[in-house]
Formats: structure tokens, sequence, C-alpha cells
């Protein structure tokens, strides 16, 4: 779960009243080296003390950058630190939702949980194994930096492969997360260099299915209300 600290409320009389929160990186339930042979102890270490760390300190700094724009009615700057926190936010919340939904092969990764998202998944792309194929393309076919998802879809709730660029969240394009793949450099060139595909497909191997089981719940229990 994202991870933030309450602090005092700060306002505004020209715009408006809103709390600030403290962000942190979310506790991580495994070692450094637990994602062998998918991922080498570097990668997930600079992974998290580097690349979403960075996410979280300059989301935090700017958000502070804001209020005090908001507070002297500084549009022009409010509009610019709201594109920048954006982009942040969405870095801490893309990968906050990475880390909760992988696992070692020792702790069940890449084990398929039986339940009503497996069946969801044969309905739509006829197997697990269809469905990865499905993922894996279209993530490769990102220009740039980006996430390849199965999300679902908010208008209809059937099940939907997307790819978001940069930092953008799956909601940004109507859709409830369930499984992304971070497709930014970071993620896989000091295991993988060019090889990005090959990084795409031995990803699955640590798919946390429970978690992504219990994404589906939420997601399919959201479109009800």
């Amino acid at each position: 779960m994202l991870n933030r600290i309450q602090t005092p409320i700060r306002s505004s009389k020209k715009f408006f009243s809103f709390a600030r929160f403290k962000h942190s990186l979310p506790t991580l339930k495994y070692e450094y080296n637990a994602f062998a042979p998918v991922w080498s102890e570097a990668i997930v270490k600079n992974h998290y003390e580097l690349n979403h760390a960075a996410y979280v300190n300059n989301l935090n700094a700017n958000e502070e950058k804001l209020a005090a724009s908001v507070t002297k009615n500084d549009l022009v700057s409010a509009a610019q630190l709201e594109k920048i926190c954006r982009f942040n936010a969405g870095g801490h919340i893309n990968h906050t939702r990475m880390w909760e939904t992988i696992a070692p092969t020792s702790d069940n990764g890449g084990k398929l949980v039986s339940g009503t998202v497996e069946k969801a998944i044969e309905k739509t792309f006829g197997s697990v194994d269809e469905l990865a194929k499905a993922v894996n393309a279209a993530t490769a076919s990102i220009q740039g930096s980006g996430w390849g998802w199965l999300a679902v879809s908010s208008a209809t709730g059937n099940l939907h492969v997307l790819t978001t660029p940069n930092q953008d969240t799956v909601e940004d394009y109507g859709c409830l997360p369930l499984f992304g793949i971070d497709a930014w450099e970071h993620a896989f060139y000091l295991d993988y260099k060019t090889s990005k595909v090959d990084y795409f497909k031995k990803y699955w191997q640590i798919a946390n299915w429970a978690q992504i089981q219990r994404n589906y719940d939420v997601a399919m229990a959201s479109l009800k209300k």
C-alpha cells in the first residue's frame, strides 16, 4: 500500500484548503536477491533505493513547492509544479503496485491461483500463456519509457491489455490495475542489456497471482458501487 503520513493542513484564502501528506517508500516483503533469476540483487536494490525513492522524494519536495505557489496565487508556477507532481506521483503509484504484484518463485511467484481472474483470462484470451504473449507484445511496442498492463475496463468490467507512457497510471485511461510490467530501462538494462523482450517473458515467473486475484476482486467490487 502507498505509505503516507499526514501533516498539518495548509490553506490559501484565494484558492482552497488541503492536507499535505508525507509520502514514503513501501516496505519490501523480500530480500533484494529473492527475485533471481528474473532480477539480480543489484537491479532490485537500484530499482527500490534509487528509482522508486527518487519518485517519492521528488513528489514530497514538489508538493511543498506547489502548496507555496498556491498560497502565493502564482498560477504559472502552480501549473508547472502540478505536472511534475503528477509524474512523480504516477512513478510512486506504479512502482508500489509493482512490488505488490511480484513474489519470488520460492514464495509461489508465477504460480497461478484458481479463481475468477483465471476464468476471466481464459474467457478473454484463451489461456494465461496467450495473455502473457499479448501483454509482452504490447509492452515491447512501447516507444521510449512506460508500462505494460493487464487491467479491468472501468466501463465494461472486461479484462484489457494496455500500455501507459512514462508514469501515467491506468486510471488515466479508464482502467483499474491488476498487473504491470515496468518497461523503463532501469527495470531491465543491468541484467538484460538490450534484450528487453527476454525480460518481459521471464517477468511472469515472479507474478504474484494471489495479489492479482485480490486486485481483480477489488476492481470488480468497485464497479458494482
